[in-house]
């Protein structure tokens, strides 16, 4: 679901990212309220955990591969302006050192995993545990939240690839960015992500319960703000590493991701659209090159695996100092 850079018109990305600026702002004074200086560092842990999840490329039909985002598990957990930010950290550290997902697309990218998802899905979440009175109802609630805030935001990149053909062509016809219409985009988009999407329930379903279990301290609500009680904290003093340590688990076990063979929908580099369709776009072909410093979570001199693991503990290791600093920074 990363766009990468190319694949959307320049005025495109202005938008998109114009339209998240405001969205960022009113996230961040969000977070400052809500978020206490001592419950920061979860939010770190909790991009962390996105940043890991969406390392874990599952193959789906057509020969592609596709994967979780984790945005509406941090809503659970912390809300859905604390996802935005969470997210937003993660997907940027993706985009500047290792290619995942476009410099001039990262507008686009936040606003469909950073911004829709969590919202979508935090406020079905929060309508159906309303209505669902029996026993687990809240996780049945929670997995539908994560499932269809997958497909809504993949619906969004859907949208966004299928208007450049319709806005943006050359002299000839020829389109300018991604040749793939709306009519095509939207349909190979959101059915992909109906099939990840029981993952992505799952995960977040199996991730929230784990939470709620071990770590209740760690879980905000509306009326669980900076002013709760750290009793359980106190009393357990174990409970952060109930966290941890299955992100250290996540971490060893993300060469999985490698498994999957084949660029996700959407994700193709030129010369493998080119064996698509037939020709390169000329706004891709003369588009923006960014060369980032871990390309495709690798590194010249390192197998397939140890660039990955590498990759999965310098990500990790920025997005927690990166919510330290923050935590360190914020007054009480």
């Amino acid at each position: 679901m990363h766009i990468p850079d190319n694949y959307l018109s320049p005025s495109t990305c202005a938008v998109m990212g114009a339209t998240m600026l405001p969205v960022w702002k009113y996230s961040i004074t969000k977070v400052k309220q809500k978020i206490s200086k001592k419950k920061l560092p979860t939010l770190g842990i909790c991009a962390a955990f996105s940043f890991l999840i969406m390392m874990f490329n599952m193959p789906v039909p057509g020969g592609t591969t596709a994967h979780a985002v984790g945005s509406v598990l941090i809503a659970l957990i912390l809300g859905p302006y604390s996802a935005t930010i969470a997210v937003t950290i993660a997907l940027l550290i993706q985009a500047l050192l290792f290619g995942d997902g476009g410099i001039l697309a990262f507008g686009a990218n936040t606003f469909n995993m950073a911004f829709v998802m969590p919202f979508v899905g935090y406020y079905l979440y929060k309508f159906l545990k309303n209505r669902f009175k029996f026993k687990n109802g809240e996780y049945v609630a929670a997995f539908i939240g994560a499932y269809l805030g997958l497909v809504a935001a993949a619906s969004c990149a859907g949208i966004e690839l299928g208007i450049q053909p319709l806005l943006f062509k050359g002299p000839l016809g020829h389109p300018l960015y991604c040749p793939y219409p709306i009519n095509i985009s939207l349909p190979a988009m959101a059915s992909v992500h109906l099939i990840v999407g029981l993952v992505e329930g799952i995960v977040t379903v199996g991730v929230f319960a784990y939470i709620k279990k071990v770590a209740p301290d760690a879980i905000v609500t509306d009326d669980n703000t900076q002013n709760i009680s750290y009793e359980y904290e106190t009393k357990n003093k174990k409970s952060k590493w109930y966290i941890i340590v299955p992100l250290i688990i996540m971490i060893i076990l993300t060469p999985l991701g490698l498994i999957a063979s084949g660029s996700a929908w959407g994700e193709w580099d030129p010369s493998e659209l080119k064996d698509l369709v037939g020709f390169i776009p000329k706004g891709m072909a003369h588009g923006i090159n960014y060369s980032p410093i871990g390309k495709d979570y690798g590194f010249s001199g390192l197998g397939a695996v140890s660039g990955y693991l590498l990759s999965a503990v310098i990500g990790v290791l920025i997005l927690v100092i990166i919510f330290r600093v923050i935590s360190s920074l914020k007054k009480e």
